[in-house]
């Protein structure tokens, strides 16, 4: 028998239904993470490093959360009002504008629905502003760059000369690299390699450590090494394999010049006890291809001059085999030596383009505070025909211009050249610190920079 429901029992039903109390919704406690939680910046920046937030809570949808810096520690260096979140999502973007140079610990907080709320502290460092800020970009993770290579799509592999790591980083963007390799192992190395000149041949990167003794008149047998990586991809796509390397060319070159009467004085400069950075010292920071070839290369001479006193020129041997070198151990042989006069510098890189047009990015051979005179010149390639001065570099502001990325074609008026610098010894943020020494690699950079060549 069917049970059959009146008119005034559905109603009774209904009006104790309505009296019920409503179930109310449990909201978790939000949750929030930083993608780092150290950040640098520099006062007027363009473009500097951000902070992926997420955030999320149980029984809210993300978009209902805000998010917000609350607290500064020093808002000297970058207050509340100097932080600006965006995106409506469980990730949001955080970027801070520096006000002044220095640290700050910032608070950062999301509130959730339920009025629960949850924070995070971002640790943050500004550095100084610079000359022409808009031309300027942080490559963070490391302060020691020492030569970069053009991989293409606005990508360039920037080595180290602390340490055996290669970095990838977008050209055009301030932050930190997209990969890294570290070839120590397989170089055999514990120490640093202390890389300082680099140049791409069909799909073949090539490396050049110093060569030199350390700082304090040290052989240490690291620097002695040459050295392959092999690259596949371009771009944000780029990989590099490790291929050959060669410990010896030190030696050769110092056998080839005790042969040729000690011209240079690459023995006495290598000897033990002579530091490397001095006007008849020994130390390569440049290497680059002959115009048209892939087995001559160019190393360049950071020291000694050629003659080794002021005023001097600046010195480029020629290694004619560098290819069988690298590829099979074989004895370098080298050609005549090679004597530019750039204005008493020496060359801290070397770099061409397919064109076949070079810049010689020129500094002093001292171990200096960077004040020392630096200028780009542009050559052809051919020994005996001279440079040309094409622009003075600014030293006012921290770090040493160390490495050209790549070279535009130089005969396009107002051709633009990326350099970067080796900030390792900057006290980037007022705290008596050098760079390579801070605690945090977030904190750690190298300034790349556009140049405008006249």
């Amino acid at each position: 028998m069917k049970k059959q429901w009146s008119i005034t029992g559905i109603a009774a039903l209904l009006l104790a239904a309505a009296s019920m109390p409503a179930q109310a919704v449990a909201y978790g406690t939000p949750t929030i993470a930083l993608s780092a939680s150290y950040l640098s910046g520099a006062v007027g920046a363009v473009g500097d490093p951000v902070v992926d937030v997420t955030v999320g809570q149980s029984g809210a949808d993300a978009s209902a959360l805000t998010v917000s810096a609350t607290a500064s520690s020093k808002a000297s260096v970058a207050g509340t009002g100097d932080v600006t979140v965006t995106g409506t999502g469980a990730v949001r973007q955080l970027a801070v504008a520096a006000r002044g140079r220095g640290y700050t610990d910032l608070t950062v907080k999301v509130v959730g629905l339920g009025g629960k709320s949850a924070t995070r502290t971002l640790s943050y460092a500004a550095s100084a502003a610079v000359q022409n800020p808009a031309d300027a970009r942080y490559f963070t993770g490391s302060a020691d760059a020492s030569a970069a290579v053009e991989v293409g799509g606005g990508y360039a592999v920037v080595a180290d000369d602390e340490s055996n790591v290669l970095r990838l980083y977008d050209r055009s963007r301030s932050g930190a690299p997209v990969r890294t390799w570290d070839f120590g192992s397989q170089l055999g190395v514990t120490k640093e390699v202390d890389i300082e000149g680099g140049t791409l041949v069909g799909d073949t990167i090539y490396w050049t450590g110093s060569l030199g003794n350390n700082k304090d008149g040290e052989y240490k047998a690291p620097r002695n090494t040459v050295f392959t990586t092999e690259l596949t991809g371009s771009g944000s796509s780029a990989q590099l394999t490790y291929g050959r390397s060669y410990k010896k060319l030190r030696d050769d070159l110092v056998s080839w010049d005790t042969a040729n009467g000690n011209r240079y004085g690459f023995a006495a400069g290598t000897a033990a006890g002579q530091v490397p950075k001095q006007i008849d010292g020994f130390n390569v920071e440049g290497l680059e291809f002959a115009p048209g070839s892939t087995t001559t290369a160019y190393l360049g001479f950071r020291a000694p001059l050629a003659p080794a006193v002021p005023g001097g020129k600046a010195l480029l041997v020629p290694v004619t085999n560098f290819d069988e070198v690298l590829s099979s151990g074989a004895e370098a042989v080298f050609g005549a030596g090679v004597e530019l006069d750039l204005g008493g510098l020496s060359v801290r890189d070397v770099k061409k383009n397919a064109a076949g047009q070079y810049l010689i990015l020129a500094g002093s051979w001292a171990a200096d505070d960077n004040s020392d005179p630096y200028a780009l010149y542009q050559w052809d390639g051919v020994p005996g025909h001279a440079p040309v001065k094409r622009a003075d570099l600014p030293t006012t502001d921290p770090g040493g211009w160390e490495a050209v990325v790549a070279v535009p074609d130089l005969s396009v008026p107002g051709a633009r050249v990326q350099l970067v610098t080796d900030s390792g010894s900057a006290d980037l943020y007022g705290d008596g610190i050098e760079a390579k020494d801070l605690a945090h690699p977030e904190w750690k950079k190298a300034r790349a920079a556009w140049f405008t060549l006249g």
